[in-house]
């Protein structure tokens, strides 16, 4: 069984039940625990799940430092309530090196839930650290991941494709302006130009919008 469109992938080895990632390698976990009692219990989790663990801390830790340099495939944390520190770590995790994350958490207030998912926690679960659980949590974690992942590209190549729209534009109206060209043979020239120097259309565009804001 495989899960994941972009971003992160994880498949079970037949017959070895082993947790591998995209690069067919055990799925690395980066575990966050300040009970170790409990850290036990999760170590021997993951380790029946076949995974890796790159490394357990607690969470007053250089969360972010350490995601940047470990390059866990998931982050697994367990806490008693998100205190504010612990949920600017995750933020910045999310925008700087995306993982999916599993929030294991005591605290079952809505808001604070609310704020965990808005920064980047895959899933929130109150009162339901069981071992034997772990596996389909992480399964989920990685799906919900990698849908908001592909809606975050999917956006992002939304907002390119504008962006590209109003420069071609912008520069359509210049060259008619300044040629007195009609808005198709406006075209044509972008098009044209685009195709002697061997550049996207757009880029083109950019460049005839830049000069005129200098001549301005």
């Amino acid at each position: 069984m495989g899960i994941g469109v972009r971003g992160i992938a994880i498949a079970y080895r037949s017959g070895m039940n082993q947790t591998l990632n995209n690069h067919g390698q055990p799925l690395r976990v980066l575990l966050v625990e300040e009970n170790q009692e409990r850290a036990v219990m999760l170590k021997q989790a993951l380790h029946e799940a076949g995974c890796y663990i790159a490394a357990h801390v607690t969470a007053s830790s250089d969360l972010a430092g350490l995601v940047g340099g470990l390059k866990p495939d998931m982050i697994i944390l367990d806490t008693e309530s998100p205190d504010r520190d612990t949920l600017e770590h995750l933020c910045v995790i999310s925008r700087d090196h995306p993982r999916p994350i599993v929030m294991f958490t005591n605290d079952g207030d809505r808001a604070k839930m609310q704020h965990a998912m808005r920064v980047g926690v895959s899933v929130y679960v109150v009162d339901g650290l069981k071992g034997e659980r772990l596996r389909s949590i992480m399964d989920v974690a990685i799906t919900r991941f990698n849908e908001l992942q592909s809606l975050r590209q999917d956006l992002a190549k939304a907002e390119m494709q504008l962006a590209e729209r109003k420069d071609i534009e912008r520069a359509k109206g210049i060259l008619m302006k300044q040629r007195g060209w009609s808005e198709e043979e406006s075209y044509q020239a972008l098009r044209k130009m685009a195709m002697g120097k061997g550049i996207k259309l757009s880029e083109v565009a950019r460049q005839i919008v830049a000069v005129a804001a200098l001549l301005v």
